[in-house]
Protein backbone atom coordinates (compact mmCIF):
# COMPACT_ATOMS: atom_id res chain seq x y z
CA UNK A 1 0.00 0.00 0.00
CA UNK A 2 2.62 2.16 0.81
CA UNK A 3 4.35 1.92 -3.07
CA UNK A 4 0.86 2.40 -4.56
CA UNK A 5 0.05 5.28 -2.24
CA UNK A 6 4.09 6.66 -3.32
CA UNK A 7 2.77 5.82 -7.03
CA UNK A 8 -0.36 7.91 -6.67
CA UNK A 9 1.35 10.60 -5.05
CA UNK A 10 3.80 11.17 -7.64
CA UNK A 11 1.16 10.54 -10.34
CA UNK A 12 -0.84 13.81 -9.15
CA UNK A 13 2.27 15.69 -8.97
CA UNK A 14 2.82 14.73 -12.50
CA UNK A 15 -0.48 16.18 -13.61
CA UNK A 16 -0.47 19.02 -11.64
CA UNK A 17 2.77 19.87 -13.10
CA UNK A 18 1.53 19.26 -16.55
CA UNK A 19 -1.48 21.62 -16.32
CA UNK A 20 0.21 24.20 -14.27
CA UNK A 21 3.91 24.93 -14.98
CA UNK A 22 2.68 26.31 -18.46
CA UNK A 23 0.49 28.89 -16.64
CA UNK A 24 4.19 29.50 -15.11
CA UNK A 25 5.83 30.21 -17.67
CA UNK A 26 3.81 32.49 -19.18
CA UNK A 27 3.15 34.35 -16.20
CA UNK A 28 6.89 34.60 -16.30
CA UNK A 29 7.01 35.44 -19.84
CA UNK A 30 4.85 38.24 -18.67
CA UNK A 31 7.83 40.32 -17.29
CA UNK A 32 10.34 39.28 -19.80
CA UNK A 33 11.93 42.79 -21.83
CA UNK A 34 12.13 40.53 -24.71
CA UNK A 35 9.53 41.09 -27.54
CA UNK A 36 9.88 37.26 -29.29
CA UNK A 37 9.52 36.23 -26.05
CA UNK A 38 11.69 33.08 -26.80
CA UNK A 39 14.96 34.48 -24.91
CA UNK A 40 14.81 35.78 -21.24
CA UNK A 41 16.18 39.39 -21.53
CA UNK A 42 15.51 41.04 -17.94
CA UNK A 43 12.46 42.10 -16.21
CA UNK A 44 9.83 44.59 -17.49
CA UNK A 45 6.51 45.78 -16.75
CA UNK A 46 6.26 47.31 -20.39
CA UNK A 47 3.58 45.19 -21.38
CA UNK A 48 1.39 45.47 -18.72
CA UNK A 49 1.82 49.71 -19.29
CA UNK A 50 1.38 49.00 -23.19
CA UNK A 51 -1.95 46.85 -22.04
CA UNK A 52 -3.64 50.07 -20.28
CA UNK A 53 -2.86 52.14 -23.51
CA UNK A 54 -4.43 49.56 -25.92
CA UNK A 55 -7.58 51.00 -26.67
CA UNK A 56 -8.91 47.82 -28.57
CA UNK A 57 -8.15 45.81 -25.82
CA UNK A 58 -9.29 48.05 -23.26
CA UNK A 59 -12.60 47.82 -25.23
CA UNK A 60 -13.39 44.50 -25.65
CA UNK A 61 -11.88 44.07 -22.03
CA UNK A 62 -15.01 46.21 -21.40
CA UNK A 63 -17.55 44.59 -23.62
CA UNK A 64 -15.98 41.11 -21.99
CA UNK A 65 -17.39 42.78 -18.17
CA UNK A 66 -20.78 44.47 -19.40
CA UNK A 67 -22.00 40.69 -20.76
CA UNK A 68 -20.19 38.71 -17.76
CA UNK A 69 -22.07 40.96 -15.40
CA UNK A 70 -25.62 41.06 -16.69
CA UNK A 71 -25.54 37.41 -17.47
CA UNK A 72 -24.57 36.78 -13.97
CA UNK A 73 -27.47 38.76 -12.51
CA UNK A 74 -29.93 37.12 -15.13
CA UNK A 75 -28.24 33.35 -14.33
CA UNK A 76 -28.48 34.01 -10.50
CA UNK A 77 -31.82 34.93 -10.93
CA UNK A 78 -32.97 32.09 -13.41
CA UNK A 79 -30.85 29.52 -11.31
CA UNK A 80 -31.86 30.49 -7.62
CA UNK A 81 -35.69 30.28 -8.90
CA UNK A 82 -35.26 27.59 -10.78
CA UNK A 83 -33.69 25.43 -8.04
CA UNK A 84 -36.66 26.42 -5.74
CA UNK A 85 -38.98 25.76 -7.83
CA UNK A 86 -37.81 22.05 -8.85
CA UNK A 87 -37.11 21.23 -5.04
CA UNK A 88 -40.28 22.59 -3.39
CA UNK A 89 -42.97 21.99 -6.09
CA UNK A 90 -44.13 18.73 -8.14
CA UNK A 91 -45.62 18.94 -11.35
CA UNK A 92 -46.09 17.37 -14.60
CA UNK A 93 -42.71 16.80 -16.50
CA UNK A 94 -40.39 17.81 -13.57
CA UNK A 95 -38.61 14.92 -13.91
CA UNK A 96 -37.99 15.70 -17.46
CA UNK A 97 -37.07 20.02 -16.88
CA UNK A 98 -34.58 18.54 -14.72
CA UNK A 99 -32.71 16.64 -17.19
CA UNK A 100 -33.70 19.21 -20.07
CA UNK A 101 -31.87 22.14 -17.98
CA UNK A 102 -28.37 20.42 -17.60
CA UNK A 103 -27.87 19.69 -20.94
CA UNK A 104 -26.31 22.77 -21.73
CA UNK A 105 -23.77 21.80 -19.07
CA UNK A 106 -22.68 18.45 -21.48
CA UNK A 107 -23.26 19.49 -24.75
CA UNK A 108 -20.17 20.18 -26.49
CA UNK A 109 -19.70 24.21 -27.13
CA UNK A 110 -19.56 23.95 -30.43
CA UNK A 111 -23.05 22.13 -31.68
CA UNK A 112 -24.28 25.00 -28.78
CA UNK A 113 -22.63 27.93 -30.81
CA UNK A 114 -23.92 26.70 -33.70
CA UNK A 115 -27.53 25.86 -32.65
CA UNK A 116 -27.92 29.00 -31.38
CA UNK A 117 -26.83 31.22 -34.54
CA UNK A 118 -29.09 29.46 -36.34
CA UNK A 119 -31.74 30.07 -33.53
CA UNK A 120 -30.84 33.82 -33.52
CA UNK A 121 -30.98 34.19 -37.49
CA UNK A 122 -34.07 32.05 -37.92
CA UNK A 123 -35.74 34.84 -35.19
CA UNK A 124 -34.12 37.49 -37.44
CA UNK A 125 -32.24 38.39 -34.38
CA UNK A 126 -29.30 40.83 -35.00
CA UNK A 127 -25.79 39.65 -33.82
CA UNK A 128 -24.89 41.66 -31.20
CA UNK A 129 -24.95 42.16 -27.08
CA UNK A 130 -28.25 40.60 -26.87
CA UNK A 131 -27.23 37.30 -28.42
CA UNK A 132 -24.48 37.05 -26.58
CA UNK A 133 -25.67 37.37 -22.77
CA UNK A 134 -29.07 34.87 -24.15
CA UNK A 135 -26.34 32.57 -25.47
CA UNK A 136 -24.54 33.20 -21.91
CA UNK A 137 -27.01 32.67 -20.05
CA UNK A 138 -27.54 29.15 -21.43
CA UNK A 139 -25.02 27.89 -20.66
CA UNK A 140 -24.33 29.40 -17.14
CA UNK A 141 -27.98 29.69 -15.25
CA UNK A 142 -27.50 25.41 -14.88
CA UNK A 143 -24.53 26.13 -12.96
CA UNK A 144 -26.37 27.80 -10.39
CA UNK A 145 -29.23 25.85 -10.46
CA UNK A 146 -27.07 23.25 -9.83
CA UNK A 147 -25.07 24.82 -6.44
CA UNK A 148 -28.34 25.55 -5.00
CA UNK A 149 -30.44 22.72 -5.29
CA UNK A 150 -27.34 21.06 -3.69
CA UNK A 151 -27.62 23.50 -1.20
CA UNK A 152 -31.21 23.17 -0.47
CA UNK A 153 -31.23 19.62 0.03
CA UNK A 154 -29.51 20.18 3.55
CA UNK A 155 -32.06 22.43 4.33
CA UNK A 156 -34.97 21.52 6.46
CA UNK A 157 -38.43 22.50 5.06
CA UNK A 158 -39.47 23.06 9.32
CA UNK A 159 -37.67 26.05 9.20
CA UNK A 160 -39.90 27.92 6.43
CA UNK A 161 -42.16 25.99 8.38
CA UNK A 162 -41.44 27.49 12.35
CA UNK A 163 -40.56 31.04 10.18
CA UNK A 164 -44.39 31.15 8.92
CA UNK A 165 -45.99 29.92 12.53
CA UNK A 166 -44.10 32.88 13.83
CA UNK A 167 -45.87 35.05 11.82
CA UNK A 168 -43.79 35.54 8.53
CA UNK A 169 -45.27 35.79 5.38
CA UNK A 170 -43.67 33.08 2.59
CA UNK A 171 -41.66 36.14 0.75
CA UNK A 172 -40.42 37.34 4.36
CA UNK A 173 -39.40 33.43 5.18
CA UNK A 174 -37.70 33.09 1.65
CA UNK A 175 -35.90 36.48 1.89
CA UNK A 176 -34.95 36.29 5.59
CA UNK A 177 -34.40 32.19 5.98
CA UNK A 178 -33.64 30.73 3.03
CA UNK A 179 -31.47 33.40 1.07
CA UNK A 180 -28.92 33.68 4.73
CA UNK A 181 -28.72 29.90 4.20
CA UNK A 182 -28.26 29.91 0.47
CA UNK A 183 -25.77 32.71 -0.20
CA UNK A 184 -22.37 30.60 0.19
CA UNK A 185 -24.35 28.09 -3.11
CA UNK A 186 -25.76 31.65 -4.84
CA UNK A 187 -22.38 33.28 -4.40
CA UNK A 188 -20.64 30.37 -5.98
CA UNK A 189 -22.66 29.99 -8.77
CA UNK A 190 -22.81 33.71 -9.34
CA UNK A 191 -19.14 33.73 -9.32
CA UNK A 192 -19.13 30.57 -12.03
CA UNK A 193 -21.37 31.85 -13.80
CA UNK A 194 -19.16 35.22 -14.31
CA UNK A 195 -16.07 33.11 -14.72
CA UNK A 196 -17.05 31.45 -17.22
CA UNK A 197 -18.69 33.78 -19.46
CA UNK A 198 -16.11 35.98 -19.14
CA UNK A 199 -13.41 33.68 -20.66
CA UNK A 200 -16.16 31.79 -23.22
CA UNK A 201 -14.41 31.98 -26.84
CA UNK A 202 -16.33 29.27 -28.73
CA UNK A 203 -20.02 29.94 -28.35
CA UNK A 204 -19.34 33.88 -28.63
CA UNK A 205 -17.27 33.08 -31.40
CA UNK A 206 -20.69 32.78 -33.11
CA UNK A 207 -22.87 34.80 -31.93
CA UNK A 208 -20.84 38.09 -31.23
CA UNK A 209 -20.46 40.64 -34.15
CA UNK A 210 -17.69 42.53 -35.32
CA UNK A 211 -18.75 45.40 -32.93
CA UNK A 212 -19.24 43.53 -29.71
CA UNK A 213 -15.56 41.35 -29.76
CA UNK A 214 -15.28 40.37 -26.17
CA UNK A 215 -11.54 39.99 -24.91
CA UNK A 216 -11.33 36.11 -25.62
CA UNK A 217 -12.24 36.98 -29.10
CA UNK A 218 -9.85 39.64 -29.55
CA UNK A 219 -6.95 37.76 -28.00
CA UNK A 220 -7.72 34.58 -30.07
CA UNK A 221 -7.68 36.47 -33.13
CA UNK A 222 -3.76 38.51 -31.92
CA UNK A 223 -3.01 34.69 -31.17
CA UNK A 224 -2.95 33.53 -34.94
CA UNK A 225 -1.44 36.61 -36.26
CA UNK A 226 1.90 35.22 -33.83
CA UNK A 227 3.54 36.20 -30.57
CA UNK A 228 2.74 39.22 -28.68
CA UNK A 229 3.76 40.32 -25.67
CA UNK A 230 0.57 41.79 -24.13
CA UNK A 231 -0.88 38.77 -25.01
CA UNK A 232 0.62 37.22 -21.91
CA UNK A 233 0.20 40.57 -20.00
CA UNK A 234 -3.71 40.02 -20.57
CA UNK A 235 -3.38 36.42 -19.65
CA UNK A 236 -2.14 36.88 -16.34
CA UNK A 237 -4.32 39.40 -15.47
CA UNK A 238 -7.27 36.75 -16.84
CA UNK A 239 -5.40 34.74 -14.31
CA UNK A 240 -5.19 36.26 -11.39
CA UNK A 241 -8.85 37.77 -10.97
CA UNK A 242 -9.92 33.82 -11.34
CA UNK A 243 -7.68 32.52 -8.76
CA UNK A 244 -9.32 35.41 -6.95
CA UNK A 245 -12.97 34.92 -7.85
CA UNK A 246 -12.17 31.14 -6.81
CA UNK A 247 -11.25 31.77 -3.16
CA UNK A 248 -14.17 34.26 -2.88
CA UNK A 249 -16.63 30.91 -2.10
CA UNK A 250 -13.82 29.50 -0.16
CA UNK A 251 -13.12 32.16 2.19
CA UNK A 252 -17.10 32.74 2.49
CA UNK A 253 -17.43 29.41 3.62
CA UNK A 254 -14.09 29.73 6.10
CA UNK A 255 -15.87 32.83 7.91
CA UNK A 256 -19.23 30.38 7.95
CA UNK A 257 -17.81 27.85 9.40
CA UNK A 258 -17.28 29.45 13.04
CA UNK A 259 -20.86 30.08 13.35
CA UNK A 260 -21.77 26.60 12.69
CA UNK A 261 -19.79 25.27 15.13
CA UNK A 262 -20.98 27.94 17.67
CA UNK A 263 -24.76 26.64 16.99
Amino acid sequence: MRRINALLDLWTWAVMIFLYLPIAVLIGFSFNASRLNIVWQGFTLQWYAELLRDEVLVRSLGNSLYVAAITTVVSVMLGTAGAYLLDRYEFPGARLWKTLILVPMLVPEVIMGVSLLILFVTLHLELGYTSIILSHVTFCFPFVLVAVRARLAGLDPALEEAAMDLGATPTAAFRRVLVPYLMPAIVSGALMSFTLSFDELIVTYFTASAATRTLPLEIFGRVRKGLDPTLNAVSTVFIVVTAALVLVPWLLERRNQPLKEHS
